[in-house]
């Protein structure tokens, strides 16, 4: 305990500056979620589809472990479509080693995301079962849900986007999908092996040899604007899925939002989780990147992280890339959770823990103190919810001149100091 206090004595006298809130502006076509059902459906009545569907088919739908805007939605209009051509639909959790790598953990995932059997209409099948299906260019065994695997058909519900560890033709979308998702946790270990340097060949190198072995229909991917929303629903026939894939994630690359200032001395996030990125917090908006085959984001000294989101259920993977945290997200770590993503990833910096701290004001204190070079009586902070929802986020005082120079920026409210309890937590 007085161990404690000395730690917190150290920072107690660290300015924290006022912080005035600004509304971040992108481009933003939208799928009103009414309309998905009826995009979905004359997307999938073109007979390059709906003729891949047969009665009495049991037809494997995925489901991966992101928060995708209207995720339930799309994965029960797929189990719509096919239950329309009197096929048979089931959902299989596609998430690697996800959900602690477990059967019941990965199940729970898809609860949380409202995949639920009564809402989508269809079972789902959660196992950690795998089968052989093919060898790959490489002469690699691939390996993929055995339930899929068994089925007489599978259906890619996913979404396209840039990953957050490396750079390639085909990220996070129907490629990876394949190789990471339905492989669970032995095919994700596999792919993962020889680390992210080859991700990018290894991903589309496993991705063939499941299009080619297993019984792949099409993929139904979908595409996010800056705030989260749905904004392309594209189908894609399996044969189809090489080629078109790189220009969707070309267009998913358009949309990425962004902090519109460069840089800063410390970054605030609010919350982190695997709802809102693999990595707890999307390297690709916070520059916390885990290795060095991916770049971007903003530059900042260091990092506070202030809690975990319900959703992630403990899971704070992406932790380990923060400079600084409270007890209370300390308090929720399923280390059981975290560890075998990352085992399996190959990378263990994102579960190391950070400096832990009382509470918020503290956690945001230390990493002040702690940098470099900086004018600590005007530090420049920036404050975000999550790497997700970046429309709303807070600027220092220090920002103020700048942020009414900066296309995008709108100028919300004026500088206040941040509104800590007696305990130096926020509310």
């Amino acid at each position: 305990m007085r161990e404690r206090q000395f730690v917190a004595d150290m920072v107690k006298d660290t300015y924290v500056p006022k912080m005035f809130r600004v509304k971040q502006v992108f481009p933003r076509p939208k799928i009103d979620p009414e309309d998905i059902p009826g995009i979905i459906r004359d997307l999938l009545s073109d007979e390059k589809f709906s003729s891949r569907v047969k009665p009495g088919m049991r037809v494997a739908i995925t489901a991966g472990s992101r928060g995708i805007a209207n995720v339930a939605l799309t994965t029960k209009c797929l189990a719509d479509f096919v239950k329309s051509r009197g096929g048979q639909p089931f959902v299989v959790p596609a998430m690697g080693s996800h959900g602690g790598a477990t059967a019941e953990g990965q199940k729970a995932i898809l609860t949380g995301y409202g995949i639920t059997e009564e809402y989508v209409g269809c079972p789902i099948i959660s196992s950690m079962e795998v089968k052989k299906i093919g060898v790959n260019d490489e002469g690699g065994d691939v390996y993929i849900d055995r339930n899929a695997a068994e089925a007489d058909g599978i259906i890619l519900g996913c979404r396209v986007k840039p990953h957050t560890a490396f750079r390639g033709p085909y990220e996070s979308g129907m490629m990876k999908m394949m190789a990471i998702g339905l492989g669970k946790q032995y095919g994700a270990e596999v792919c993962h092996e020889a680390g992210f340097k080859n991700m990018a060949k290894n991903v589309p190198l496993f991705g063939r040899c499941i299009i080619k072995n297993a019984p792949i229909l099409f993929g139904l991917p979908t595409i996010e604007n800056a705030y989260d929303e749905t904004c392309r629903i594209a189908a894609v026939a399996a044969e189809d899925i090489e080629k078109e894939e790189p220009e969707l994630l070309k267009e998913a690359f358009t949309y990425m939002p962004r902090i519109l200032v460069d840089s800063c001395d410390v970054l605030v996030v609010d919350q982190i989780g695997k709802n809102f990125s693999g990595d707890g917090m999307d390297p690709n908006i916070t520059g916390t990147f885990c290795t060095p085959y991916a770049t971007g984001g903003i530059e900042s000294q260091r990092v506070a992280v202030l809690d975990l989101s319900p959703e992630t259920h403990g899971n704070g993977i992406g932790l380990g890339y923060s400079s600084a945290t409270t007890k209370r997200v300390f308090d929720q770590l399923d280390l059981a959770s975290m560890y075998p993503n990352a085992i399996t990833c190959t990378v263990l910096g994102g579960v190391r823990i950070p400096i832990v701290m009382e509470s918020d004001k503290e956690t945001i204190q230390v990493c002040i103190k702690s940098c470099n070079e900086i004018d600590k009586k005007n530090p420049r902070v920036v404050r975000i919810p999550n790497s997700l929802h970046l429309e709303h986020i807070m600027l220092s005082e220090s920002y103020l001149e700048e942020a009414k120079t900066i296309p995008g920026i709108e100028i919300e409210s004026e500088p206040e100091y941040l509104p800590f309890d007696k305990d130096g937590n926020l509310w």
